[in-house]
């Protein structure tokens, strides 16, 4: 049995009351995931288990088919020649094909076979998009070799269960086209209990035994981390409730619903070098966009201002982020990061994250800037070094292409 302990900082000082939960990982693989936290204060176990529960079962994105058109039927009563499901047992079989998103768009599928034999989901030919991870599915059987199926899926990216009545805006009898109810969720069971653990001598302390099981387009770890997410963003306004804004326009107060703070950043439609240098910062959603200050973004490798002037356009377009506030925090809009005026901060190797670790010293010179590397590993070699601001754009240039 794996036992992994992936945060551990209990303290005690003079008693248990300082006491910080630890998160084990007893089990986990890609379908199922046994965890447990503790010591929690008595009663924290109902209050922590019963909305990560409901977080997990309602609120993490899938994919999932919500209609089909098959060449030759024109409703779900029909039945196609050589296959021995009708229509709508195959319908339902269609339901049960699990769909891994790379990019969280929707996007069609196309499924040709012909002679006799099984389809499975495995015969449907997917674009780069979609990783279908039950290919083994079964949904037909052709009995003859005069047998041939030709079926188009929609492919959509949603949460929870949709029912064919509220399903991709189909609100008439399309010719052809074959509602299905579409399973978003990937979490298919969860299950919590709470249990007595002791700590020194006091025993009225408990332990959080949480189990789960996912359809295997996500692991139970990164469920569990989406759904930890969802929460403390919604709690995160409160934690705020009556706060001014933190550092001025560079910092700005973030109020944005989850769905915008959860959406990937892809789908800002970002230049692929600007997209990679997040990435690169394990930035991948909008909402820790969101979070940062002009200068924490400026301090990713190779992310300049005109990656950051394109970020704000971006965000200020898809509505993520008010115009004005876009405006607000464009480079020259005086928000500088808090460097002084005149005066902008370089950043250290281990800020870029270097693996050779290299400290870089820029100096300028005529305007122009200047290299300095040197290899080292003392930390008194990640010097911060000033340099003079109006040589900033020709600096930023020059990091860029390096």
């Amino acid at each position: 049995m794996l036992e992994t302990s992936i945060m551990s900082r209990g303290t005690t000082q003079g008693g248990t009351e300082n006491l910080t939960p630890e998160i084990k990982i007893l089990q986990a693989d890609n379908t199922y995931g046994k965890f447990t936290i503790e010591p929690l204060q008595r009663g924290y176990g109902m209050t922590i288990g019963n909305p990560i529960r409901r977080m997990l079962l309602s609120s993490i994105e899938g994919t999932a088919i919500t209609w089909v058109k098959i060449d030759g039927v024109l409703h779900e009563y029909s039945n196609i020649s050589h296959m021995r499901e009708e229509v709508m047992e195959f319908l339902l079989r269609v339901k049960g094909i699990r769909i891994r998103s790379v990019t969280g768009r929707p996007g069609k599928m196309r499924l040709e076979i012909t002679g006799q034999g099984r389809v499975c989901a495995g015969d449907i030919a997917t674009s780069a998009d979609f990783e279908i991870v039950n290919p083994e599915h079964h949904l037909a059987t052709l009995d003859s070799d005069d047998a041939a199926i030709s079926v188009e899926f929609n492919v959509d990216h949603g949460k929870g269960y949709q029912p064919v009545s509220q399903g991709d805006g189909i609100t008439g009898p399309l010719m052809g086209v074959l509602p299905v109810d579409a399973i978003f969720s990937p979490v298919r069971k969860v299950n919590y209990a709470i249990e007595r653990t002791r700590v020194g001598h006091v025993t009225d302390y408990e332990r959080l035994v949480l189990e789960m099981w996912t359809d295997g387009t996500i692991t139970p770890i990164d469920a569990l981390k989406k759904s930890s997410d969802v929460l403390v963003n919604h709690f995160f306004l409160f934690s705020n409730l009556g706060n001014e804004t933190k550092g001025g326009a560079d910092r700005p107060l973030i109020t944005v619903s989850p769905e915008i703070y959860q959406t990937p950043i892809e789908k800002l439609e970002l230049t692929p070098r600007t997209l990679n240098c997040l990435k690169r910062a394990y930035v991948s959603k909008v909402g820790q966009v969101l979070e940062m200050s002009n200068s924490e973004l400026l301090k990713i490798r190779n992310f300049g201002e005109k990656s950051l002037e394109e970020l704000l356009t971006k965000l200020g377009a898809k509505g993520m982020l008010s115009e004005e506030d876009a405006a607000a925090r464009l480079p020259g809009h005086g928000t500088n990061g808090g460097a002084q005026e005149g005066v902008g901060v370089f950043q250290t190797s281990s800020e870029i994250g270097d693996d050779s670790h290299i400290a870089a010293q820029f100096e300028v010179e005529d305007d122009k800037p200047i290299w300095d590397d040197r290899g080292g590993d003392d930390e008194e070699d990640d010097l911060l070094t000033l340099y003079d601001a109006k040589s900033d754009s020709s600096f930023r240039q020059n990091r860029e292409e390096n």
